[in-house]
């Protein structure tokens, strides 16, 4: 028994000294993590804004033959500038000269006979006074004066649509600006409506289209509203990449979101004085947004995202980090602006983010 108690004792006397053991033990603190820093600074900056835009010009017509007949002059050349009421094609005018020779026949014709017939009624309306005429014969001239009136009346529009006709014939231009290549040759047949002949364009100012979406509603609305607004607010990019060096101008809002698209449609104006914006080039419209001016700029890459939030990691003064949610503006190449949540003279995280989390400490390389 004796022996027995003495191993049971010795027994408990390990299983204590080996809980004391570990007890005793003190975690080992992981070692800082080698970071590259960055000192947050404001700058001035212009925030951007880009949409795709088409140019097109205040007025674009169609030139389209409104009669049938072979195209025997072309007046202009392809591409040429002209001014409103130039002479641009001529159709074929004999058969619509004589239509209004014939319909100019038949109103004199139609002329005299109503003379004729006025003078009757009145010659039996004397008679009429002296009952030396039967009344149904003043009945019968009466009536057959106000058949020959409306044969006039007639014959006068006959004349005035031989007129439109012949007019026709002629077409020039609606207003001033370019014509395009021209779709006919002279000799070439046309009808009513068909083929195009050509296209002009208003030359001076030129339009520039593109949509928003119903968020940016509002702020084009205050824009629109504003009265003035800085020369610089509107410019274009164009298909090389140069700047157009003249400011555009706000003019219209649509009336309504597209149902489909959600999006709504925007005109800006720009002026063309050399002719370097052309009808149906895509560009670029650059809108100024609301980083300008003065504007904390941090490298993009210091920026972490989760689950649509951004964040960066803030260095503190006893060298452990701390995440710290972000606003984030315009980017600008590898920098982007920061609207809210951080302030000029922090450090922030730019390299080793990967390893770090919220409370580590950092050892600056």
């Amino acid at each position: 028994m004796i022996r027995n108690s003495f191993v049971l004792l010795v027994v408990l006397a390990m299983i204590m000294s080996s809980c004391g053991g570990s007890g005793g033990q003190t975690a080992v603190a992981p070692p800082p993590v080698s970071v590259s820093t960055h000192q947050v600074a404001s700058r001035p900056v212009t925030g951007l804004d880009n949409y795709p835009a088409t140019l097109v010009a205040v007025n674009e017509v169609e030139i389209r033959p409104q009669v049938s007949g072979y195209v025997t002059q072309i007046f202009v050349k392809d591409g040429q500038k002209v001014s409103r009421g130039q002479k641009l094609y001529e159709i074929d005018q004999s058969k619509y000269l004589a239509a209004k020779n014939q319909a100019e026949a038949s109103l004199a014709s139609a002329q005299a006979n109503l003379a004729r017939v006025e003078k009757d009624v009145e010659r039996y309306e004397r008679l009429d006074q002296k009952e030396a005429i039967a009344r149904q014969v003043l009945d019968n001239a009466r009536a057959e004066l106000l058949a020959a009136e409306a044969q006039v009346q007639a014959a006068e529009a006959q004349v005035a649509s031989a007129g439109t006709d012949l007019q026709y014939t002629l077409i020039t231009a609606p207003f001033a600006g370019q014509v395009g290549i021209s779709q006919v040759r002279v000799g070439g047949q046309v009808s009513p409506g068909q083929p195009l002949l050509n296209t002009i364009s208003s030359s001076g100012p030129i339009q520039v289209d593109f949509v928003i979406n119903e968020k940016e509603i509002p702020r084009f609305n205050r824009l629109m509203n504003a009265g003035s607004s800085p020369d610089s607010l509107f410019t274009l990019r164009l298909g090389d990449e140069s700047v157009y060096p003249y400011p555009g101008k706000l003019v219209a809002m649509d009336r309504a979101v597209g149902r489909q698209s959600g999006t709504l449609n925007v005109r800006v104006a720009f002026p063309n004085p050399e002719g370097m914006l052309v009808p149906g080039m895509t560009a670029t419209l650059q809108v100024v947004n609301q980083d300008y001016g003065e504007q904390v700029v941090i490298p993009y890459k210091a920026v972490t995202e989760q689950m649509g939030e951004y964040f960066v990691y803030v260095v503190a003064a006893d060298s452990t980090v701390s995440q710290q949610t972000l606003s984030l503006g315009t980017v600008l190449g590898p920098e982007v602006v920061v609207r809210e949540g951080l302030d000029a003279g922090q450090n922030i995280v730019v390299e080793g983010i990967q390893k770090l989390r919220q409370g580590a400490k950092v050892q600056l390389q």
